[in-house]
């Protein structure tokens, strides 16, 4: 969705007319707020906005869904490490940056 040049009002304007915004809002328009010349807050009606909200929230699970599908190939594939010989390897990791000692990796 773009935006026109009335859909951006500076701060100063929106202040005096703040109910007719919030109308316009209501009805679907969506209005950007600048402060010094740069965007700043956006009003939009609070329906769009938590329909935001979930539409973000679906990605987000979208996205885990993607992860334990790459975890389960890589246990498919027999890419794993044990937990405990892992962690232990992050921290030797971790320890061994902290002290500017480099190691050689494994094959």
């Amino acid at each position: 969705m773009g935006f026109s040049a009335s859909d951006v009002v500076p701060l100063t304007q929106a202040r005096a007319n703040l109910s007719e915004l919030a109308d316009q809002a209501k009805a679907g328009a969506e209005k950007i707020i600048t402060k010094n010349g740069e965007s700043y807050v956006a009003i939009i009606d609070a329906d769009r906005l938590d329909y935001y909200h979930r539409l973000e929230r679906e990605r987000i699970h979208l996205l885990l869904i993607e992860d334990v599908k790459r975890g389960l190939a890589d246990i498919e594939a027999g890419r794993t490490h044990a937990a405990d010989a892992a962690i232990a390897r992050l921290q030797q990791r971790r320890a061994n940056v902290t002290t500017g000692r480099t190691v050689k990796k494994r094959g």
